[in-house]
């Protein structure tokens, strides 16, 4: 009895893995994938460095470099906040006008009309207050951690350009709701720039597009928002993963005991 029940566990097993040779063997999967399966070293390498979304990662990462009490993960939470915000960016996009005084009639709408609108406008609204105290926080976090040090300055320094655009991007959304407190927000970041010496005029005018918080201001905080800034950040971000990736991944402090990285 025991025999046979072997006998057929073999027989299952071979046709399985004829069955995964077959799959995996013919002309359209080689067509599409250059390695084999993920089961050895080498395919695991392989797999990601043919991936678009995975060559960006090490093949190998070192276990005390993803605790969670190394990097408090500030800065995977920051790109799901960004991940976040433009989702539901584009779905606010569906029910939004960005003219005079429509886009404050929509933004009634949202939260009277649209089915989960209110929902939907919190959750933006929170995940950009949230990114921008997680990317504040993660740039601490590399500070005090000394992770700015060569080889790593140019690094530091996109960190800084992403937490800059960070604050524009929450800045410039601040206006689309054209209410009171959008209103006179920007008319005090207005006059603020209105006072850099020698060019304050001039940043003024470009900013709002005229002499006054207006709808030329409305559109231009429009496409910055929604178009030019979150391009931008989406490339920097890019470039920033892609520099961790060269600087030879997370900076990790030296062992005790003179171990060093390992």
């Amino acid at each position: 009895m025991s025999e046979t029940k072997d006998t057929t566990l073999t027989a299952e097993r071979e046709k399985r893995r004829g069955l995964m040779a077959f799959l995996h063997g013919n002309r359209v999967f080689r067509s599409l994938f250059r390695h084999g399966l993920p089961d050895t070293n080498r395919n695991r390498a392989l797999a990601t460095f043919s991936n678009f979304f995975l060559h960006v990662q090490p093949v190998k990462v070192r276990l005390r470099a993803i605790k969670f009490t190394q990097t408090f993960y500030l800065g995977g939470l920051s790109l799901v906040c960004f991940s976040v915000l433009t989702i539901t960016g584009i779905l606010l996009m569906f029910y939004y006008h960005p003219s005079v005084p429509r886009a404050y009639e929509d933004m009634k709408d949202l939260q009277f009309v649209v089915s989960s609108g209110t929902f939907l406008r919190n959750l933006h609204r929170w995940s950009a207050h949230v990114m921008v105290a997680l990317v504040f926080l993660h740039m601490v976090r590399v500070f005090f951690a000394g992770a700015y040090k060569p080889p790593r300055e140019f690094n530091w320094v996109l960190g800084v350009i992403l937490f800059v655009l960070t604050v524009l991007l929450s800045y410039t959304g601040y206006l689309l709701p054209w209410d009171q407190l959008a209103y006179w927000a920007v008319t005090v970041g207005a006059n603020m720039a209105k006072a850099v010496p020698v060019m304050g005029e001039d940043i003024r005018f470009l900013m709002l597009g005229g002499t006054e918080v207006g709808e030329n201001a409305l559109i231009r905080f429009y496409v910055l928002h929604c178009v030019v800034l979150p391009l931008v950040l989406t490339v920097v971000i890019a470039l920033h993963l892609w520099r961790v990736r060269k600087d030879g991944g997370l900076h990790l402090p030296p062992l005790k005991g003179g171990e060093g990285n390992q």
